[in-house]
Order: C-alpha cells, then sequence, then structure tokens
C-alpha cells in the first residue's frame, strides 16, 4: 500500500491542484490582479526551480535523516517509544508545529527574508501560489528540517504521512476559494485556511505578522500570533515596495535573492 501511495504521489497532488484551481474559478474569494494564466505560468515556472532543489537536495537529506532515526532509534519519540500509530501521529503534530518556527524564521532573520519575499510579491494569492519558493529557500531549509527530523526521532513512515498532510494543507490555504463563511469559521478552529491564509499574504505587515501557521491553527493561538477571518475583508495581497508588474517577472523573481534589497514595506514612488 505504501509502495503504491508512493507511485500515486504526483497525479494526486497535480489532480488536487487542478481541482482547488478550477473551483477556485467558481467561487474566487478576492478579485485578482492579473491574469490567471499568467500568473500561473510564473508561478509553476519558479517552482520548477524548487522542486529540483527538492529532488536533488532536500528529498534525499531528509530521508537519509529518517533512515538514520529508524536505525538507531535517535529522537525525542524513540526516546518516548510510543505505539507505532500513535508515533506517527505526534510526529506530523511537532513537524507542523517546528514548521510554524521556521515560517517566523524567515519572516523575522533578513537573510532568510530576502528568499522568502519571493512567496510574498505575488499581487494575487491563488493555489498555484503554494509551489511558488525559491529554490535558495528550499536549499537553505534542508539544514532546518534535517534538525526537525533527528531531534523529534521521525521515521520514514511519519515523514511520508506528514509530507501527505502538508501538500493538500498548502495548496488549500493558499488558493482563492471562497467558502460560507460559517463553514470557514468553523473549520479555522482546527485548521489553516483560505482567508486565514489571505491575511498573512497582506501588503499590511501587522497582519503578515500573523496565522504563521501551515496544518493546524494551534499554534498561531499559543503564540498570539492568531488573526481572525473577520480581519480578510478589504485585504490587499503582496509586499508595497513590489506593486509594479514589472516587479515580478520570473528573472527579477530568481535574481532578487541575490541583488540589493529595497525597503519591502515602504510603497514605491510609481511615477519614479
Amino acid at each position: 500500500m505504501g509502495k503504491l501511495l508512493r507511485v500515486l504521489a504526483f497525479p494526486l497532488a497535480a489532480s488536487a491542484l487542478a481541482a482547488v484551481y478550477i473551483l477556485e474559478n467558481k467561487r474566487p474569494l478576492r478579485p485578482l490582479l492579473e491574469s490567471k494564466p499568467l500568473r500561473t505560468g510564473r508561478n509553476l515556472a519558479v517552482a520548477s526551480t524548487a522542486a529540483v532543489a527538492v529532488y536533488f537536495l532536500e528529498k534525499p537529506v531528509a530521508e537519509r535523516a529518517a533512515s538514520l532515526v529508524d536505525r538507531k532509534r535517535i529522537g525525542l519519540l524513540k526516546i518516548w517509544k510510543l505505539p507505532n500509530r500513535l508515533e506517527v501521529v505526534a510526529a506530523v503534530v511537532l513537524l507542523d508545529y517546528t514548521l510554524y518556527l521556521w515560517h517566523v524564521l524567515t519572516h523575522k532573520l533578513p537573510f532568510l527574508w530576502r528568499f522568502h519575499v519571493v512567496h510574498h510579491i505575488d499581487l494575487d494569492l491563488d493555489a498555484s501560489t503554494a509551489f511558488r519558493f525559491h529554490f535558495g529557500e528550499i536549499a537553505i531549509s534542508v539544514a532546518w528540517r534535517t534538525v526537525q527530523i533527528m531531534a523529534i526521532g521521525v521515521s520514514k513512515d511519519s515523514l511520508r504521512a506528514w509530507q501527505r498532510f502538508l501538500l493538500p494543507s498548502i495548496i488549500f490555504h493558499h488558493s482563492n476559494l471562497r467558502l460560507p463563511y460559517a463553514a470557514e469559521k468553523l473549520l479555522c478552529n482546527l485548521i489553516v485556511t483560505p482567508r486565514l491564509h489571505g491575511i498573512h499574504h497582506s501588503t499590511v505587515r501587522s497582519e503578515t505578522d500573523s496565522n504563521w501557521s501551515s496544518g493546524l491553527t494551534l499554534w498561531d493561538k499559543l503564540h498570539r500570533t492568531y488573526s481572525d477571518i473577520s480581519d480578510h475583508d478589504g485585504v490587499k495581497i503582496g509586499i508595497p515596495a513590489f506593486r509594479r508588474p514589472e516587479d515580478i517577472e520570473l528573472l527579477q523573481l530568481i535574481e532578487l535573492p541575490f541583488t540589493e534589497q529595497r525597503p519591502n514595506w515602504e510603497p514605491l514612488q510609481i511615477d519614479e
């Protein structure tokens, strides 16, 4: 069964993305500023460079770290000696929490932010944005992923379970899908939803510095960084210094972390 799921992983992810892509066209949460096909193509082009980093760097390093955990029985969960299913659940929860911490660091540390900002300067937010990460951010995050796996004691089974939980989650909460407000209000008591994550992508820095969770909303509530979906109305997506279409072309996105950084939160004077 596990081998079958690994074979089907890519088709299932592609199908999930296609389904959300169609649904958000039918029930959009926010009006779009750019052509959706143009943005999708650009975002997937950026994502393709990140995919290379995942395949050749993150994937082998993470799998070797998890194999080491299995062989040497190192890490917190191996010390606890939980039943297998409970260990998998605990690993997924702890990986989700430590991903929250990593996300906070990508905003707070200037070196990490120069890579992560590529994800945030999209003028719109939809399912394709879920994959729009700079390859440099993926490469740098490998060290954090290794620490996560070895400190928590994440087995290969737990790592795969987390990856299966994370992928649909990020596609869903990055989407521009309008859900019934009452239903979303109920959902966000447990998981990150499109309105919640839309606030995190706001051009207002105080709003961007909230809703850092990727899976469970528990972490934002625990650290008092939670913004309720009632704050979503009227939210503008992006970063103030990157509001021109020419600022977010493909080549500029790839080069951005390696160039002189402009003050991100100061609006750019368009007439300059």
